[in-house]
């Protein structure tokens, strides 16, 4: 099972970024630009739904500080 590695906030901001960044692709670009804006925004989507993101565990990165140990 993946670790959480993103705290409240990041998901929070993930999640309203991912869907005004879809709204916003889908609604006023066009072309490749608008499909390379939608699938940004549904990635952001999903790492903030779930809790985890790859990149942050390729980095090492955690904004989840509350499962480190002492």
């Amino acid at each position: 099972m993946l670790s959480r590695n993103e705290a409240s906030w990041d998901r929070i901001a993930r999640v309203v970024i991912g869907l005004a960044l879809i709204a916003f692709s889908l609604f006023s670009l066009q072309g490749v630009s608008s499909i390379i804006g939608t699938l940004v925004g549904l990635i952001l989507l999903v790492t903030g739904a779930v809790g985890f993101c790859p990149i942050y565990k390729i980095l090492g990165v955690c904004t989840d500080c509350s499962d480190r140990a002492s």
